[in-house]
């Protein structure tokens, strides 16, 4: 899944300029647009902000009808090749998302 693209996609089904979600997380609009074009990437953090002003919790962000899921053995393998930081940051994202909170 393209984060950016799933922004985009839930922002304009609400009708939503990249200014009015930009004001509604508090993050910058030129910001918001390089992650929608995927100019950069969004930190969990950022998303967070993202998916709370839009209602949403990050497991209904990424809960996309249709998608497929990747084997196990896929993600052991991009698992592996993450920094320590990275994955950190991958083991917070996936408890923020298994306690269904925001």
């Amino acid at each position: 899944m393209e984060i950016g693209k799933r922004i985009a996609e839930l922002r304009e089904a609400r009708c939503w300029t990249t200014n009015r979600l930009a004001n509604q997380c508090g993050l910058s609009q030129s910001f918001l647009r390089a992650v929608e074009l995927g100019e950069k990437g969004i930190s969990v953090e950022s998303l967070e902000l993202v998916c709370d002003a839009l209602g949403l919790s990050l497991r209904a962000f990424f809960d996309v009808p249709g998608s497929e899921s990747l084997p196990a053995g896929d993600l052991l393998r991009r698992l592996e090749r993450l920094t320590p930081p990275q994955r950190q940051a991958l083991a917070a994202f996936l408890d923020a998302m298994a306690a269904g909170e925001r």
